[in-house]
């Protein structure tokens, strides 16, 4: 007798899956957590946002890409869910946004509740970092549509910004300085032209250890996507940060000009800062442009802010003092 097992879609996994979900998402609960998974939908209370003015909910939804390849083929996905999960914190931090609250999506031809759950505790200590409760989802066993032992990671994070800190580029102004935060690698971007130069040109393996960086290219490859959004947030308490550029996909030059006014454009000096030695190696061996790189990766540049200049010192030593790497990368220039 044919049943749904037989079809390819195991229910006992799943529910085993969801158990597992269950007990990770539940310590990222805060009070405003009404109902979350196992709910057909998660309820989260608004009731702390009605002491702003004008509260406006800013939302955001992406993937890993296929960073995930590389999880796949080293059997490691511990990393996977903080990635998205900080990336999304970065997309909604680019308006002023505070997170309220997160969710994911998993689908695979075949899912096992051991790599659902290591995704899962990854989801959940990154939204404990940011202060987001993970309160939903949705798993999905899906054969014939993804290969065996692959998975796919999507988030979607809601966060909230009262009207007068909304950051849309009308307070950018001529002059301004535009601040650089450093990457710790890849992020989530440009791994489709990493993966065809390293495995597929140069024929190297994910396990393979790489002297300039005393690791394997897995190891570099499977850094995670930093999140700037607590440090950021703070020191827009205390500096009137005017512009935020996440850096993903077109790096600097097609995310940047994403936040100028009309009539204003970013002056950047390239030369002020040091690429690290993944993307070097990267652009060797794939023999790639200067326009490519800098149009595919974020080049050592994770996020860019734009303050006055006179808020340029004291920006730069606040984030420092918080661990962050920043420094001068250009200024606003008319055009």
């Amino acid at each position: 007798m044919a049943g749904y097992k037989e079809a390819g879609v195991d229910i006992d996994a799943g529910n085993k899956s969801e158990d597992i979900i269950s007990q990770a998402v539940k310590r990222t609960y805060n009070r405003e957590v009404v109902s979350g998974v196992g709910s057909f939908g998660a309820v989260y209370s608004l009731a702390k946002v009605k002491k702003m003015k004008n509260p406006l909910l800013v939302s955001t939804v992406d993937g890993v890409g296929t960073k995930l390849k590389i999880a796949a083929a080293l059997n490691r996905w511990d990393t996977i869910g903080v990635d998205i999960v900080n990336h999304c914190s970065n997309d909604i931090l680019a308006m002023g946004a505070t997170p309220l609250y997160f969710l994911d999506y998993l689908a695979s031809a075949k899912m096992s509740p051991e790599v659902v759950g290591r995704i899962v505790k990854g989801m959940a200590d990154a939204c404990i970092a940011v202060g987001c409760p993970l309160i939903g989802g949705e798993t999905a066993e899906m054969p014939g549509v993804y290969y065996s032992n692959e998975y796919d990671v999507v988030g979607c994070m809601v966060g909230v910004v009262d009207r007068k800190y909304f950051l849309d580029g009308s307070k950018i102004r001529k002059g301004d300085a535009i601040i650089a935060l450093a990457s710790n690698g890849l992020h989530t971007n440009g791994y489709s032209l990493a993966r065809y130069v390293l495995f597929e040109k140069a024929g190297f393996k994910e396990t393979d250890i790489v002297p300039e960086f005393g690791h394997s290219w897995g190891d570099e490859l499977l850094a995670v996507h930093k999140s700037y959004s607590a440090n950021v947030l703070a020191l827009m308490k205390s500096v009137n940060v005017k512009g935020i550029a996440h850096i993903t996909g077109g790096g600097i030059p097609e995310n940047v000009p994403r936040i100028m006014p009309k009539g204003l454009s970013a002056g950047i000096d390239y030369s002020a800062s040091e690429v690290p030695e993944v993307f070097k190696l990267i652009q060797r061996m794939g023999h790639i442009s200067d326009q490519e790189m800098f149009r595919t990766f974020n080049m050592g540049v994770g996020l860019v802010l734009v303050v006055s200049k006179q808020d340029v010192k004291r920006s730069v030593d606040f984030l420092s003092k918080r661990g962050e790497t920043a420094w001068v990368i250009g200024r606003v220039v008319k055009g």
